[in-house]
């Protein structure tokens, strides 16, 4: 796969049993940026070069299941001990006792966890679009599936694994293009799962999020891949509650929460009861945050990493 100039060239690193493809760029403070679902290191190219130009040594890895990175079979490889574990892994190979964390979907589920896990790695936190989910007297999925149905899609990819990944395999472009969008008109919620209709779909809504040459590096990964690696990453959600119980809920780690204001995941209410250190900033955008709205993403991380410092 070739990227363009000014995105780093990948190199594989061996962690925790697997190997990660990661970008790497830039010296200084290390800074690790965590992917979301179904996307890739590349989506955060907006940021690199300027965190890069503020010092910092800029880590980018395709979490496992993910383009060029190992791909387990198993499902219980994808759960939050392993996903932390090989972030935990990735400072020690660069030598690092902590980092700045930054996470975007999924990717912020990962560093809520890796902060929860092992605290003593995580010097900040920057999460966007998913804020920090309080685990509970249920196992998530279970919870979901009560208040939200099945056709929900944590819920689906749980209580009907395989159906959802092969339409994503089978229309992977048309998902892909008509997932990565913006500015898309409201419009009334349809029966059946959203995801699947959405790969379904022949008219994409909204504007497109990326030029086709970006789109073409998501497309060329999951088409690689498959999406049954990633998609199993919420087939551990319930596995994930219990691994979770043991550890302090509270997060005292100094965090920025990024939303946007047309995102589906509303904002959490009750973020500084668990995360006291929080600092929240609302964009105008919907959850594809730092591609959508790629140069006031920077400027808010900038902003608060300077304060922070």
């Amino acid at each position: 796969m070739t990227y363009p100039t000014e995105f780093p060239e990948p190199t594989l690193v061996p962690v925790n049993g697997v190997e990660l493809e990661v970008f790497e760029a830039g010296a200084g403070r290390p800074i690790v940026l965590c992917h979301g679902w179904p996307e890739h290191a590349y989506s955060w190219r907006h940021q690199v070069p300027a965190l890069v130009a503020a010092g910092y040594h800029v880590i980018v890895p395709n979490q496992r299941g993910y383009g060029n990175s190992s791909c387990p079979t198993e499902v219980t490889d994808y759960d939050i001990e392993h996903l932390t574990g090989d972030l935990v892994a990735l400072l020690d190979h660069y030598g690092y006792e902590d980092a700045t964390f930054v996470g975007h979907d999924w990717g912020a589920m990962v560093v809520w966890g890796l902060a929860l896990l092992h605290p003593q790695r995580v010097n900040k936190i920057i999460n966007l679009s998913l804020p920090y989910i309080e685990r509970g007297e249920k196992p998530w999925i279970e919870s979901m599936e009560q208040f939200l149905g099945g056709d929900y899609y944590f819920v689906h990819f749980n209580r009907q694994p395989g159906v959802a990944d092969a339409v994503f395999d089978a229309n992977t472009p048309q998902f892909l293009r008509n997932l990565f969008r913006k500015n898309e008109p409201p419009s009334t919620p349809q029966p059946g799962m959203t995801f699947v209709n959405l790969a379904h779909s022949p008219t994409p809504l909204g504007d497109p999020l990326m030029p086709e040459a970006d789109l073409a590096i998501f497309i060329s990964a999951f088409t690689t891949t498959g999406f049954t690696p990633s998609v199993n990453w919420y087939r551990n959600l319930d596995r994930n509650w219990h691994h979770l119980a043991a550890a302090n809920p509270v997060l005292p780690h100094p965090t920025l929460m990024l939303h946007g204001t047309r995102d589906a995941i509303p904002p959490s209410e009750t973020l500084t009861d668990s995360v006291p250190n929080a600092t929240v900033i609302t964009l105008d955008s919907g959850h594809w945050i730092q591609q959508e709205q790629p140069a006031q993403t920077t400027q808010a991380i900038l902003g608060w990493l300077a304060q922070q410092d």
